[in-house]
């Protein structure tokens, strides 16, 4: 039986019907001191590993909410070299760097072996400007300098769905997936007008949803949060009133999307210690 290639296995995943529960997992801020972040890694190094053994993907942002941050390729490499099937990471790559550095930044991850790449815009609200205007121009130049090196873009279903599905469309979007805006419960309304729009121009291109852990109903860090992605705050704040857990929330607005035909989610959100704990109970408040 041959086994398959790290980016067919990658693709093929992605088009499959049945479910997936992708993780997304942020490296270690780059202003922790040496011995943080040893430990950091560490932790993450132990995690990754009971995590890939699992049915998923793995994510590593990049920068993510504008916070600096160590760099994800650097550290899989020296860490997880061997331990753990490329098959099974997909880094994050943002615009928020100059574009010698990304250019560099692909040519050594597929040295590396790796198969995919997210590559997005970055936010432009915080942290140094963007190389490139837009976040298809860079995909467009890595196309150009590895024609095999999967590429994964983004979607906005809060956004106008028909302006969404336009950009999925074109010609120039430069991309074999896309991941989403964090999404909820809350908010199927959106949800259910992009996933429409997509399935009535019949868009290929497989998507994964954004979901996240919240793990309190606090004031203050939804409306934190709310300044990088909507936040039904009333909603959430109200789910935990009824008591229920954060693993719970995150399950229900998992199933409800499935209910509407998405199959494959990311979560965000599962900290640094000990995510594939988080990562277990979920499954389990799914399955209940």
């Amino acid at each position: 039986m041959n086994t398959p290639q790290p980016a067919n296995a990658v693709l093929e995943r992605l088009r499959e019907d049945r479910p997936l529960l992708a993780v997304e997992l942020r490296p270690p801020k780059s202003d922790l001191s040496a011995a943080q972040s040893m430990d950091t890694w560490i932790d993450m190094y132990h995690s990754v590993r009971r995590l890939a053994r699992r049915d998923t993907l793995i994510f590593l942002t990049d920068n993510a909410v504008g916070e600096a941050e160590e760099e994800n390729l650097r550290h899989l490499v020296t860490n997880l070299a061997g331990d753990v099937s490329t098959a099974k990471l997909v880094p994050f790559l943002t615009c928020k760097h100059t574009l010698e550095y990304c250019m560099m930044y692909a040519d050594r991850a597929v040295g590396y072996g790796f198969p995919a790449l997210t590559v997005l815009g970055g936010d432009r609200s915080v942290g140094p400007p963007r190389c490139l205007e837009y976040a298809y121009l860079l995909r467009q130049r890595l196309r150009g300098r590895h024609p095999r090196l999967l590429l994964g873009g983004w979607a906005n279903p809060h956004a106008d769905p028909v302006e969404q599905v336009d950009y999925l469309e074109r010609d120039g979007f430069t991309a074999e997936f896309y991941l989403t805006q964090i999404v909820s419960h809350h908010q199927l309304g959106a949800v259910e007008r992009f996933v429409g729009e997509a399935a009535r121009r019949g868009v290929e291109c497989p998507g994964v949803f954004g979901v996240f852990l919240y793990r309190s109903g606090n004031p203050q860090t939804l409306n934190k949060l709310a300044s990088f992605f909507p936040v039904p705050t009333d909603g959430i704040q109200g789910d935990f009133a009824a008591g229920l857990t954060a693993e719970e929330i995150c399950a229900r607005t998992i199933l409800r999307l499935r209910d509407l035909g998405v199959t494959k989610v990311y979560v965000s959100n599962l900290g640094y210690a000990r995510p594939e704990v988080r990562f277990r109970r979920l499954l389990e408040a799914l399955e209940d």
